[in-house]
């Protein structure tokens, strides 16, 4: 039966697999365009825009949506009634059983199904009044690049399969170049302006003609203006006068701007001169709403020649609203200052919207009002998130997260959020749960001692953010209690310049149940039990086997590890392996089981060009600093038995540590995007301390290296086995192609490659697991694999399935040898990768 089904499955694809099943017979479906200029082929993303036909969409050379497509019949019936007519047995079988209700339901079944087929793509049919067009646009494009003479010619080519491409041949010709340059104001304000300011013109003598740069000359010209206070200056004011008619492909250009603009005044147009416009008054409403427009304001107060308006009770400070405003009465209008106050007003994150506009002041030539009208959002809101998850940890498992947010919280719009998480697992040694909340206040300025806060202008739009919270883990590890506080400052030098503060991220761990290291870290329990049996053999003692009774295990494991270190001359010379292996155990077991007080102080500096999240063509650069305990440090001399520094009888960590990563995608044209992330990290301790676990390297995951699972890969050419495995230094990078599928589904090929290894110098750790420099770069794995992504708007649901494609531990045949889907790695994930 199953392979009954799997040849009509077959049959049924291979059907849809002729993908001129829907053409008609004297059409043709477009398989490929093809554009030469100059002879020379050209496949650049920048042209493809100017093709109005594009093929259909492929997968590994495949146009699945069309096969999709293909597997429906345009011919079908689209009502049941219809169906009925055309099936009446089965139409009226199902009517004489059940009844006509479900005869209905029935026929819709089919109809549904066959229109599914049809929503995606459908064969794309050569169109020659487009293909016409298209050679059209080239043709402008190349105009406007200062290719006069360019031509184009389209060539449709027809086979005998109902299929076609297309081709473009452009022509370019002698390119134009810009010869004499004259610039010819006509008001005298503006002359002046233009002047004064020495603006070094776009437009050169001896370069060549290109439309796109006349249009950002002009674009500048108009920001010149209203920046220097001209408010009602416009392009339309603009002129470029080109003397085409040279032969020669030289062309003079004659740049004129306009005296005077047209102005209404009782339904007719006259003529007013430029001026240089101030800001005689700013009213500032702060709960606008059409609903309430044009009623009597019933609180006003001034602040700073600011006049703050509303129709119920001012709930705003005055005094922290105004630095969000860059205008006072008397300044100059500015474009500039006009779109900071809307984008700072905005980045307050109170309003829903945030509207402003310039009105001139009757009998007056120069002075403007600036009205800001402010829709505030609810004060109060809850959000509720919850997700599910799945790693090598935790087997399938749930969280939600419940917030409460208080906006105005102080009438200087902070904002005030409370958090409560819970989640719960299934994991390797049994169900887990967590609860936790945090309470955390962001304020839109900085707040400072000492006049710190004016270091930082505020139009930098600084933040700052306090936070408190606490979790509790049940069955994670070892029960595991943290407390959090943090204290952020954030500012933006520019549009795409972000640097970030972080002073006294500090964050207390504890273990609460340390006995059940042993049960957690099995492995570690049966390495040691391994060496047990070896150490009886030589000693005649009676550790072997430890207890399996989580009672008595762990005091009977650490017993015998005292035991080893004790003996570290007989066992140590005459079995140094083992005796490095329960020194590793006990060194990892210290580690993990330790409580730590990690007080961060950090830096970062973050570079991102993104115009909008449609943007595919940008760069994204981080760079984080931060050094761990090193203070507080300075308050304590007390060490644990361990030798490790401890403030209130509390290990402290003490590192360094550095975290750069960099993006880069590109839009290769169709719908596709190239990308690639690269990640470098170093954790360097001091004064004898340990690195706490949870601030290590791990390698592997959904946004890691696809083909390992969480804490699964390294370090270097290790592969422990165990549960856990993580290090100091960290090395990744990945590259990732993203293509169309159909619809809103998306496809990928992915490949990522990198490791952790331990630059700490520890006598615990082995040499398989040390970074010693460019030796070790051969020990980075690599995984490839593909995926696909469906994209609801608000986020992107993946699926990922990573391919072990070099295995740095293998002794020997590391390339694909477990290059297969049985020990694939299958990722689901929220959103892309990087």
């Amino acid at each position: 039966m199953k392979k009954l089904s799997f040849y009509f499955l077959f049959f049924l694809f291979l059907s849809a697999c002729n993908s001129t099943k829907h053409v008609a017979e004297d059409k043709h479906m477009l398989t490929q365009n093809y554009i030469y200029v100059d002879s020379v082929r050209n496949k650049s993303s920048e042209l493809q825009k100017y093709i109005l036909q594009k093929p259909n969409s492929r997968f590994l050379n495949l146009p699945f949506g069309l096969y999709f497509h293909n597997l429906g019949n345009h011919d079908k019936p689209k009502t049941p009634s219809e169906w009925g007519k055309e099936n009446p047995n089965k139409y009226k079988f199902i009517k004489n059983i059940f009844s006509e209700k479900q005869s209905i339901a029935y026929a819709n079944t089919f109809i549904n199904l066959n229109n599914w087929f049809l929503s995606y793509d459908s064969p794309v049919i050569v169109n020659e009044n487009k293909v016409k067009r298209t050679a059209d646009n080239l043709w402008a494009y190349y105009k406007n690049k200062g290719y006069f003479d360019s031509k184009v010619k389209e060539t449709i080519n027809r086979d005998g399969n109902k299929k076609a491409t297309v081709d473009y041949h452009v022509t370019l010709g002698k390119p134009t170049l810009l010869d004499t340059i004259k610039v010819h104001i006509e008001s005298p304000v503006l002359d002046s302006i233009y002047k004064a300011s020495k603006t070094t013109s776009l437009l050169k003598k001896g370069a060549q003609y290109n439309d796109k740069v006349f249009r950002n000359e002009a674009k500048n010209v108009v920001k010149l203006f209203k920046n220097n206070g001209v408010y009602y200056f416009s392009e339309a004011a603009l002129g470029f006068y080109v003397d085409s008619t040279r032969t020669d492909h030289k062309i003079n250009v004659a740049f004129l701007i306009a005296k005077d603009r047209f102005k209404e005044v009782n339904n007719k147009y006259v003529k007013r001169d430029y001026k240089v416009h101030t800001i005689k008054e700013i009213n500032v409403v702060t709960d606008y709403s059409y609903t309430q427009k044009g009623k009597v304001y019933q609180d006003t107060l001034q602040y700073k020649g600011i006049n703050f308006l509303a129709h119920q009770k001012l709930k705003y400070n005055p005094k922290y609203l105004a630095q969000s405003i860059f205008f006072k009465p008397g300044d100059i209008y500015k474009d500039t200052l006009s779109n900071l106050t809307r984008n700072h007003l905005k980045s307050l994150k109170n309003f829903k919207s945030t509207n402003i506009n310039f009105s001139p002041i009757l009998d007056t030539e120069d002075a403007l009002s600036m009205n800001i009208f402010l829709s505030p959002r609810d004060k109060y809101t809850l959000g509720f998130e919850t997700e599910l998850t799945h790693s090598n940890i935790r087997e399938i498992g749930t969280s939600a997260k419940f917030s409460l947010t208080n906006r105005n919280a102080f009438k200087g719009a902070e904002i005030l959020k409370f958090s409560f998480l819970g989640s719960y697992f299934n994991a390797k040694n049994g169900p887990g749960w967590e609860v936790g909340a945090d309470a955390s206040l962001e304020i839109p300025r900085f707040l400072a001692p000492f006049g710190l806060n004016k270091l930082v202008p505020k139009r930098m739009n600084p933040r700052t953010l306090f936070s408190l919270g606490s979790s509790f883990q049940k069955n994670i590890g070892l029960d595991r209690q943290t407390f959090t506080f943090l204290s952020d400052y954030r500012w933006q030098y520019n549009r795409k310049k972000t640097m970030q503060l972080e002073i006294f991220n500090t964050q207390y761990i504890q273990n609460l149940n340390v006995n059940r290291f042993f049960d957690i870290y099995s492995s570690e329990f049966r390495n040691l039990n391994t060496v047990a049996q070896n150490y009886d053999a030589i000693n005649g003692t009676n550790f072997s086997p430890l207890s399996s009774d989580l009672n008595v295990q762990s005091t009977e494991a650490l017993n015998f590890i005292r035991e080893v270190e004790g003996n570290n001359t007989g066992f140590q010379t005459s079995n140094p392996d083992d005796y490095d292996t329960v020194l590793n155990i006990q060194n990892r077991y210290n580690i993990v089981t330790s409580d730590f007080l990690i007080p961060i102080i950090a830096y970062s500096y973050t570079f991102n060009n993104q115009i909008d999240f449609k943007d595919n063509n940008f760069t994204f650069f981080k760079a984080r600093v931060a050094n761990s305990g090193n203070l507080l440090g300075l308050f304590s001399g007390s060490y644990n038995d361990n030798g490790k520094k401890t403030l209130f009888k509390i290990p402290l960590a003490q590192y360094f540590k550095t975290d750069i990563e960099y993006k880069r995608f590109w839009d290769v044209g169709l719908n596709a995007v190239f990308g690639i992330r690269s990640f470098l990290g170093a954790i360097i301790t001091y004064d004898n301390s340990d690195i706490p676990f949870t601030r290590s390297y791990f390698a592997g995951g959904s946004n890691d290296i696809r083909a390992w699972q969480t804490y699964e890969l390294g370090p270097g050419s290790r592969n422990t086995g165990l549960e856990f495995n993580v290090g100091s230094f960290k090395f990744l990078t990945s590259a990732e192609y993203r293509f169309n599928l159909f619809g809103s589904l998306k496809g990928a090929l992915f490949l990522d490659a990198g490791n952790i290894w331990d630059i700490s110098r520890s006598k615990f750790i082995d040499d398989a697991s040390k970074f010693s420099g460019l030796e070790s770069l051969k020990e980075i794995a690599i995984g490839s694999g593909l995926g696909v992504r469906y994209d609801l708007n608000f986020f992107v649901l993946r699926f990922d399935v990573g391919f072990k494609t070099y295995e740095p531990y293998l002794e020997q045949g590391k390339w694909f040898k477990n290059f297969n889907f049985g020990s694939a790695v299958y990722n689901i994930g929220i959103n892309y990768p990087f």
